[in-house]
């Protein structure tokens, strides 16, 4: 099924064709749902691939954000902006994202990890709104390749000590000495910047801000999850190292987290405000991932996956209000339920996502990672509590500003949406919500 599915993307780009791409990845996101039988723990898909549970729902994510970021990038074809290429970077985006999910092999990982970055910094550059996207995709590159450069010593260094980088058949590098230390920070400060943690992530608001809606919806919704799926598969070959500096991580993530909310409060540029409040999100994610318990790793996949949904379509809404109104500053665009009344609907929806509120997977996320940092440590009870009131508190800010209010006097006319849009709004919506009907089974992926 994972060779069908591989050969199946990369003779996409051969169809040149919008609508049969776009309908072909939806086929293709159907037939690998169908694949799931939720008792695998592992599928060897041969060519040095393999599938467990962690693998399959990430690529089904990669799957259904892909096919959704080429529904919601309409504005592309209707402009003729280089239509194909931009396919084609999609697709290459896909196939490399497909890869980093199901290879066996620490240095294949590696490969397509960084792979990933190309047709993202193409889709910055070349279908940016403004001049800084330039500067955007700099910052992207340097910060992640700088982090990344080490991870390719280390994994060399593991090869010289273990002679195998065979997924989770290495054995753990144990050790409380200096170097062994070393080595697991110069290891995991790849993923923790792809993530990414509070201090090494002011490459993510310029991305987001100077991304197209496709780049900012691939981004939010499959790449910062790369950093969470990493840190998975490399952390049981430090444990002891892991449990000597949980503490540095968990610290920095919780503060750094409750920093970010309140740079959220006085954001003007919705995408900025939705890229910060991703920065927070992903800093519990952190923490739970570091504490490395039951509750904290599944917790940790349950808010990816929510994350990745809902941050995505918010992504998608702010970019409909900027092509009606041609700004993101939510000093202009306010009142947007006074003329665009049915859209309001799905503002308030997602942004009940995003505040955890009942019935969407952030909410069971969260609760696990949770019980799992507070079981830790009880002191962090005072940041996750600011952290839970201030996602609310902004998240509401960005609902309120944005919908209610006196419209700007230069707005005359404006489409309330489009069925597409409903569409694409209600396949983020929906999986985001039903999926915690299946919740033993959304909390037993790892």
């Amino acid at each position: 099924m994972l060779k069908f599915v591989l050969g199946c993307v990369m003779l996409m780009p051969v169809v040149n064709s919008w609508s049969v791409i776009q309908c072909s990845l939806f086929m293709l996101t159907f037939l690998f749902g169908l694949f799931c039988h939720h008792d695998f723990a592992y599928y060897m898909g041969g060519w040095c691939l393999n599938l467990d549970s962690l693998s399959y729902i990430l690529i089904l994510l990669s799957f259904w954000i892909t096919s959704l970021v080429i529904c919601s990038s309409q504005k592309v074809l209707k402009d003729n902006n280089f239509s194909s290429l931009f396919l084609l970077v999609n697709l290459l985006l896909l196939l490399s994202l497909i890869l980093t999910f199901s290879v066996n092999d620490y240095l294949l990982f590696y490969i397509s990890f960084e792979s990933s970055l190309i047709p993202t910094l193409i889709l910055i550059l070349g279908w940016g709104y403004q001049p800084e996207r330039m500067q955007a995709g700099v910052y992207m590159l340097f910060y992640t390749l700088f982090a990344s450069l080490p991870l390719l010593v280390s994994l060399i260094i593991l090869y010289h000590s273990g002679g195998s980088l065979t997924l989770n058949l290495t054995e753990s590098v144990e050790g409380k000495s200096c170097i062994s230390q070393i080595w697991y920070l110069i290891t995991v400060f790849a993923f923790i910047v792809k993530l990414p943690m509070f201090l090494v992530h002011l490459w993510l608001p310029k991305a987001h801000v100077e991304a197209p809606v496709a780049g900012s919806m691939i981004l939010a919704g499959v790449l910062l999850k790369l950093g969470g799926y990493g840190l998975i598969r490399v952390l049981p070959l430090f444990s002891e190292s892991n449990k000597l500096l949980s503490w540095l991580w968990v610290s920095v993530s919780l503060v750094g987290g409750v920093v970010v909310s309140l740079m959220c409060l006085r954001q003007v540029d919705v995408k900025a405000l939705i890229a910060y409040s991703s920065v927070a999100h992903m800093g519990l994610v952190l923490a739970g991932l570091v504490v490395f318990g039951w509750w904290g790793l599944n917790g940790a996949v349950v808010v990816m996956i929510g994350h990745g949904l809902c941050s995505s379509g918010l992504f998608c809404l702010a970019n409909m209000v900027y092509e009606r109104i041609g700004s993101r500053s939510l000093l202009i665009s306010k009142g947007l339920i006074n003329f665009m009344p049915s859209m309001a609907l799905w503002w308030f929806l997602l942004s009940a996502g995003n505040m955890a509120a009942p019935p969407t997977l952030n909410l069971l996320g969260e609760i696990s990672l949770i019980l799992s940092v507070v079981s830790w440590s009880k002191i962090s009870m005072i940041s996750i509590g600011l952290l839970s009131f201030f996602s609310a508190a902004y998240t509401l800010y960005m609902y309120s500003l944005s919908q209610h209010g006196k419209y700007y006097s230069a707005l005359f006319s404006c489409c309330s949406g489009k069925v597409r849009e409903y569409l694409i709004l209600m396949l983020h919506w929906l999986p985001l919500n039903v999926l915690i009907l299946k919740s033993e089974s959304v909390l037993s992926v790892l």
